[in-house]
């Protein structure tokens, strides 16, 4: 068995109105998140949240598409998920990423690991999410998104 990497990448996808796609677990009813992913054995951040949002959405992105947030969370890995990190890895590193779409962006889900999709303004959508990384994201986004506008050429 291999087990995963304890790096992984949060990417909050969003529309120029601030509606975030959350998108529910398929093994854990209730559990709604923006896209997350453990990165592969050598593959360069940017490149694991492209995967992901592929993966999880079905939406194909290019790394320049993506704001990288320079922002990283240290979490106690779940009891529920630590049988696929090695034996005594306990903390993940995750790393926050912004992806802005067109509104009506279609997204198709992958089955084994999401049930259910929704956008939802960006306060709703964090005050929906589990994990309290992805609210304070989701929280941030505002912000965020004012400084990408204004660094953008």
């Amino acid at each position: 068995m291999s087990f995963k990497e304890p790096v992984s990448v949060l990417v909050v996808i969003h529309t120029p109105a601030l509606d975030c796609l959350l998108i529910e677990r398929a093994r854990q009813p209730g559990f709604w998140q923006s896209v997350t992913g453990s990165r592969e054995p050598g593959e360069a951040l940017l490149n694991t949240a492209c995967r992901e949002v592929a993966e999880e959405t079905g939406i194909v992105c290019a790394p320049r598409q993506l704001k990288d947030w320079a922002l990283q969370n240290e979490y106690e890995i779940l009891e529920l998920w630590r049988h696929r990190y090695a034996p005594g890895v306990t903390r993940n590193t995750e790393h926050v990423f912004s992806l802005c779409v067109p509104a009506g962006t279609p997204v198709t889900l992958a089955p084994d690991e999401h049930r259910a999709q929704r956008w939802l303004p960006w306060r709703e959508a964090a005050a929906a999410c589990f994990s309290a990384s992805n609210r304070e994201a989701l929280l941030a986004l505002p912000t965020r998104y004012v400084e990408q506008l204004a660094t953008t050429p």
